[in-house]
């Protein structure tokens, strides 16, 4: 399996997920609708009711797959197409870089005003 095909196979699965959450939803209409009726068929109800059951039972355990996956994912453990340890990482050397970078100008900067100051005076002296 590619790992650049990965997120579009997910997506697609999620998508699937909602299709059956909303067929979920139809059974438990269709099995209402059948209640709220003079003379309900009581068999009707329990095909739609059951229907119904297992549907969300498959929703289930897809979502329980999906939050699985995320769970790693947002833990930073390693797992096959993820690059958020590296990107992370990575983020924080820049991070320390930059910092480092504007650490060395404050200094430079401290030793160029230290140097003017110990230029001024010897210069003041020598023209009275």
């Amino acid at each position: 399996m590619a790992n650049s095909s990965m997120p579009i196979e997910r997506l697609q699965a999620l998508d699937n997920v909602e299709k059956e959450i909303a067929s979920c939803i139809q059974s438990a209409g269709q099995a209402l609708t059948e209640l709220s009726k003079d003379k309900a068929s009581m068999k009707q109800v329990e095909s739609h009711t059951s229907q119904f059951l297992k549907t969300l039972n498959h929703v289930e355990g897809e979502l329980s797959k999906h939050i699985n996956y995320l769970t790693q994912v947002s833990t930073g453990q390693p797992h096959e197409g993820s690059a958020y340890g590296s990107v992370k990482m990575y983020k924080t050397a820049r991070h320390r870089l930059e910092h480092t970078r504007s650490r060395l100008q404050d200094l430079e900067n401290l030793k160029n005003r230290a140097l003017a100051s110990t230029v001024r005076p010897a210069s003041a002296q020598n023209n009275p």
